[in-house]
């Protein structure tokens, strides 16, 4: 990655189980100006769960957005505002999960098929923050993949208004694929997408999907502002690194140091470990750092352990 001129020019996607706020925070080391996205978190779980667990997050990690699902407007009014006064940088909803559980929420990306509905939770959101509220969705969902049905989508929701718009190249078959199929079986469609673009050139417009190098990011942003990468940041972090000259152990070593006061206010070692396991893919050692890490994080509970094999690592 380079240097981002845009704020949206280079985001990490929010995913489910994955962008919780000790990845995130080891994405923020690796790439200092990224903008980073939490796990979509539903409306039902911030007014009637641990909102506290679900809003945390480190300083560092700004900026950082927190994504939402849900449908009604009024508590998702309700949540932007939570965000905000914890210190969020940016609200986005979620219009593209194709999950059966999120459809029969009535959240994701079903509600493609009610732009109205979507306008109006933009809007009350709008009300309620001086943060940016910013849409996440798909070119189309089931048989609805008409360019004219995303425009019409697009145009509606825009007058909320809503100047931001993350669009992941892929239509979503809410029947018959599950999550993982949605992600790999519709074709991507880049073209879409920057058609959007030029239709409406006002827009922010970040691309998302099927991005895993620094050539496909240089590609896009030719025609839209920013793009958003996936799992590709999960799998290979420091690929993304924006300072190369700071060391995959350099960034181990500001990591464990984060586990470490963490793990004196009572966080556990192995969902902050575990994010560790790809930071140093392609490298001689890596297996066995794997290894031990899962055998350390996850039976003995032993920090001084992993920080001998990181060191072991970096001798070998």
């Amino acid at each position: 990655m380079i240097k981002a001129s845009h704020p949206w020019q280079h985001c990490i996607a929010p995913m489910m189980a994955w962008t919780d706020r000790h990845y995130r925070y080891l994405m923020r080391l690796i790439a200092p100006q990224v903008r980073l996205y939490t796990e979509m978190v539903t409306t039902g779980a911030l007014r009637f769960g641990d909102a506290k667990r679900y809003l945390a997050f480190s300083p560092q990690e700004h900026p950082v957005a927190l994504q939402l699902g849900g449908h009604d407007p009024e508590q998702l009014a309700l949540c932007a505002r939570m965000g905000e006064d914890e210190g969020y940088d940016e609200i986005n909803i979620n219009i593209g999960c194709p999950s059966d559980r999120v459809s029969q929420g009535r959240f994701g990306a079903c509600l493609m098929a009610e732009p109205e509905l979507v306008a109006e939770c933009v809007a009350r959101m709008q009300q309620q923050v001086k943060i940016p509220i910013t849409v996440k969705t798909r070119i189309g969902i089931d048989h609805c993949e008409e360019y004219d049905f995303l425009r019409h989508f697009i145009a509606t929701v825009k007058q909320a208004p809503c100047q931001t718009f993350i669009i992941h190249a892929r239509k979503a078959w809410l029947k018959g694929l599950n999550p993982k199929q949605n992600r790999e079986v519709p074709p991507l469609q880049y073209e879409t997408v920057y058609q959007l673009k030029k239709e409406f050139p006002q827009l922010t417009i970040i691309v998302n999907g099927g991005i895993t190098t620094h050539a496909h990011v240089a590609q896009h942003l030719q025609h839209v502002d920013g793009v958003m990468i996936g799992r590709s940041a999960y799998y290979d972090p420091y690929y993304w690194a924006q300072t190369p000259e700071v060391s995959r152990f350099d960034i181990a070593q500001q990591y464990l140091e984060y586990m470490l006061a963490q793990s004196q206010n009572s966080a556990r070692l192995w969902p902050m470990a575990r994010h560790l396991l790809n930071l140093f893919n392609g490298m001689h050692g890596a297996r066995r750092w794997r290894q031990t890490l899962c055998t350390h994080a996850q039976k003995s509970q032993d920090l001084a352990a992993i920080r001998a094999s990181l060191l072991m690592l970096k001798v070998s």
